[in-house]
């Protein structure tokens, strides 16, 4: 049986100028992405509400909406990482570009084979992100929705010298490989705890265990 293939890679080139959108576009998906195409603001934006692409490549000098409006409202709006395309690559562009979240910055005129291994990066940078923040979301959504896990989380933090994602990690780790639910298995841990400082404190003060 052959391996399966790899999802093709969901681009949005967007460029006021045609015939470099155009040129673009079919040298991305002959490279083996599937690629939208817009050659404005307002029609990227529309793309993205039809289908949220896995990068968007922007041009950063465009008429009305322009690529550092445009890209800060992917980014906030929808999440959409992306890299700014221009024809300019004066230090200070550069700068804002990073300032407004790009993740990379390809100057004009474009030779798609190039210009691979940087989409390639980018889109590997996204995923990390993507996949940070999911954690982020879990763990948020975890110690709002469970007392226990909280709590869990904060002694492991205490015992085990970890940060908070690390102990949530941890945590995580221990219910998926007993294949119980998280607020379970923190419900349980807690339990013992309490048990074990419960059996501590019956110990008598000052005194010494007896020796042989």
């Amino acid at each position: 049986m052959s391996a399966e293939r790899k999802p093709r890679a969901h681009l949005l080139v967007v460029d006021d100028d045609r015939l470099v959108l155009a040129t673009l576009a079919r040298g991305l998906r002959e490279a083996g992405y599937d690629v939208s195409a817009a050659a404005s603001g307002p029609d990227a934006l529309a793309a993205v509400a039809r289908s949220a692409p896995d990068l968007a490549l922007l041009d950063v000098r465009m008429p009305g909406m322009d690529g550092v409006e445009l890209g800060r409202l992917l980014r906030e709006g929808a999440g959409v990482p992306f890299l700014y395309l221009s024809a300019y690559g004066q230090a200070e562009v550069v700068q804002q570009a990073v300032e407004h979240g790009a993740l990379g910055y390809l100057v004009k005129p474009l030779d798609v084979a190039q210009i691979v291994p940087s989409i390639e990066a980018a889109l590997a940078r996204a995923r990390e992100i993507r996949g940070l923040r999911e954690k982020h979301s879990q763990l948020s959504t975890a110690l709002a929705g469970s007392r226990e896990v909280s709590m869990v989380v904060g002694l492991l933090m205490v015992r085990e010298c970890l940060d908070r994602g690390e102990a949530f990690e941890l945590l995580r780790s221990h219910a998926r490989a007993q294949r119980r639910a998280l607020a379970e298995v923190a419900r349980e841990l807690l339990e013992s705890a309490e048990k074990l400082n419960a059996v501590s404190r019956l110990r008598p003060r000052g005194r010494r265990p007896r020796g042989d």
